[in-house]
């Protein structure tokens, strides 16, 4: 099982959002997700997060928020830990990334772009301010099959 990070830049009423349109055989084509990657050996889900967010983005995280643990259980790809995280707390300028394109979105036209079924859980859960919880999400294909939402505190 491999270990990600994920994550949403707050600025104002929006999010930071990816729209991955530049990577080859990506499975997140023309989905828009978070920031975030994968935890290299040697890193906690933190570090792995702000350095992802650094080369994704060019932006310097001060602080970062833990939201959620996520489960993606897929019968196409290798099971995957995915560490949620919210932030308000970075500086530097909004760089180019090699992944797509970068875009602050308001809040409320979130939900309304091209995302995994699985992903409108979870961002709904932050939209509404929920403050932690973990997320089985099981997929046959792109097609989500299962969802188990836990908000009990760890």
């Amino acid at each position: 099982m491999k270990i990600t990070t994920l994550g949403y830049l707050i600025h104002g009423d929006s999010y930071l959002m990816l729209h991955r349109t530049k990577k080859v055989n990506d499975p997140n084509h023309a989905k828009w997700i978070g920031v975030g990657g994968h935890v290299e050996n040697g890193e906690t889900p933190d570090e792995g997060f702000f350095r992802e967010v650094t080369e994704e983005t060019g932006l310097t995280l001060g602080s970062a928020r833990l939201r959620g643990i996520i489960t993606f259980i897929s019968d196409e790809w290798e099971d995957e830990l995915m560490f949620l995280y919210t932030s308000d707390d970075y500086s530097g300028t909004l760089s180019e990334c090699v992944e797509g394109e970068l875009a602050f979105v308001p809040k409320d036209r979130i939900l309304t772009l091209p995302l995994w079924a699985g992903d409108r859980i979870f961002l709904q859960e932050l939209l509404d301010g929920a403050p932690f919880f973990t997320l089985k999400l099981k997929y046959q294909g792109e097609v989500l099959i299962e969802s188990v939402l836990d908000r009990s505190p760890l």
